[in-house]
């Protein structure tokens, strides 16, 4: 009975037309990926922000699926982003003087799936970051810098992947 259940639960998963690891799902014809360097075009610039959110998301499409990343024109997933803003504002307010500042960081990415066009799309990913109002911007980028770039390639990862 046990080897039945076992067959039979084996057959359903290689059945399914998809495999998936940690809630994500791609299907079995996609084999290749492109990964783009994300630009930065906001109007502050963080120098180290592009290079490392590029390499970061690289490293996770590299560790969760088991797409083969190129750099060709042929690979069945096209992504492409751009950091569009890169901004401070004050967050927080104690005895008439800024207690709290937040970094807003906007990551506009295109998708394009080459096998389905209907699965395009492009999305902006926003996300805040908030700091002590005693830190300069340097010295919050040097605190905040791993957090960042785990956050934001985390969710472009997971709005491909997991049709978020």
């Amino acid at each position: 009975m046990t080897r039945l259940l076992t067959i039979l639960i084996a057959s359903i998963f290689f059945l399914s037309g998809c495999y998936s690891f940690r809630d994500i799902s791609i299907p079995p014809e996609v084999k290749t990926v492109r990964i783009n360097f994300i630009e930065n075009k906001a109007r502050y610039i963080n120098p180290l922000l592009s290079p490392q959110l590029t390499d970061k998301l690289r490293q996770k499409v590299n560790n969760q699926t088991k797409l083969t990343q190129i750099q060709g024109e042929e690979a069945h997933y096209d992504i492409s982003a751009t950091i569009t803003d890169y901004s401070l504002t004050t967050s927080g307010i104690s005895d008439k003087q800024a207690a709290s500042n937040r970094l807003n960081v906007t990551v506009h990415i295109i998708f394009k799936n080459r096998l389905d066009e209907k699965k395009d799309f492009e999305a902006d990913i926003t996300r805040n970051f908030d700091f002590n109002a005693s830190l300069s911007l340097p010295q919050a980028e040097t605190q905040l810098s791993e957090t960042i770039v785990n956050n934001l390639s985390d969710e472009i990862f997971n709005r491909i992947f997991s049709n978020w």
